[in-house]
């Protein structure tokens, strides 16, 4: 049975086996202000952290995770390039599954380097392979980047894409918004009725709920422009779908996606992106030719994440969470450094799941 002990000597083995990679270490504050994470993440991560109330700092949560304080240290000072490593405590709701841990112990190592992005994210991707090396683990890749690229480019209104991209990590929703804007789905009655009522507030209240009347008709008339918007093309719903659909060794991917680049030019820049970084891993020792890429990879739980997303997960123990996860997040020091976009990916590794892993053998 693995002892506290245990896990906090492999956290200390990992965090030193980061900082001789050359990461300062770093701590974060336990409790962390709720608005920064609020506004990141929207009325979501309360279901996800533990949210209370101090007299003189305001609302606060416990510390989810320690990318967003690294983040905003590093976003004071903008040294560059810089790489942390830390470790310590994380907190997190398990409302469904009450077998996994809320408290656990995390490792982590961040680079901030934009002079050499493929490199940068090569370097953490072994990075975390090497902390992990001799365990039946199987890796799985993927690239935000590119399935925002190809919604990006898509024929279709701007707010359109912009609610595919909002929805993005939501895939269930993000299917049903994709079929309404192909037209697979019908329009819901409700809807058809409102929008071709000529007073849709006919025997309404002055204000509907927590919406003002100004919020709601400006609403109804964003449905209405909607409506008017021809559906997207089958062709580039079918080249959406077979990104998505991508389960290969990178060097089928690459050979497939420049295929589909052809006919969808908007993904070739985010193609040649993961072609550098193809190289780059090469050049750390990684095994391209066996590593694993799916087209729909990092949708469900890295929600920070805009480009090179990766995971760690066991052979012989599969009701364990991953065992360690990484990629790339520069939309997220854009948003804590005020708009000034520092380049940057990281990795964190549960030091728990480490040693259970290395128990079932």
């Amino acid at each position: 049975m693995t002892t506290t002990e245990q896990i906090l000597c492999r956290a200390e083995a990992l965090r030193a086996q980061f900082a001789d990679l050359g990461g300062q270490v770093v701590n974060a504050d336990v409790l962390q202000p709720a608005e920064t994470l609020l506004d990141l993440y929207g009325e979501d991560i309360r279901a996800r952290a533990y949210v209370t109330s101090d007299p003189l700092r305001g609302e606060i949560m416990l510390r989810p995770d320690f990318t967003v304080p690294v983040v905003q240290m590093h976003m004071e000072t903008f040294a560059e390039p810089a790489r942390y490593t830390y470790s310590g405590a994380v907190y997190r709701k398990q409302e469904h599954d009450a077998s996994r841990a809320n408290e656990y112990i995390q490792v982590g190592y961040e680079v901030f380097d934009g002079q050499d992005i493929a490199g940068a994210d090569a370097e953490v991707f072994a990075a975390i392979s090497k902390a992990v090396e001799g365990l039946p683990l199987r890796s799985a890749t993927g690239d935000i980047g590119l399935l925002t690229a190809a919604i990006s480019g898509l024929k279709t209104s701007d707010a359109r894409k912009a609610a595919l991209l909002r929805h993005l990590w939501r895939p269930r929703r993000f299917k049903s918004l994709l079929d309404r804007f192909c037209g697979r789905t019908p329009t819901p009655k409700f809807r058809t009725k409102l929008l071709a009522a000529d007073d849709p507030f006919e025997g309404a209240w002055a204000d509907i709920s927590l919406r003002s009347r100004s919020e709601v008709n400006a609403r109804i008339e964003a449905l209405r422009d909607d409506a008017k918007t021809p559906a997207i093309g089958a062709e580039e719903r079918d080249l959406l779908d077979a990104i998505l659909g991508l389960q290969e060794t990178l060097p089928n991917v690459m050979s497939a996606l420049r295929d589909i680049a052809v006919d969808l030019p908007a993904i070739a820049g985010a193609v040649e992106t993961l072609a550098r970084r193809t190289e780059a891993l090469a050049s750390h020792g990684v095994d391209v030719n066996a590593l694993r890429f799916e087209g729909s990879y990092g949708r469900t739980n890295m929600e920070y994440y805009d480009g090179f997303v990766f995971g760690f997960y066991s052979t012989v123990r599969a009701d364990l969470p991953p065992i360690a996860t990484g990629g790339r997040y520069d939309a997220l020091t854009a948003q804590l450094g005020a708009g000034r976009a520092v380049p940057a990916v990281g990795a964190v590794i549960r030091p728990d799941l480490l040693l259970a892993v290395e128990e079932g053998l």
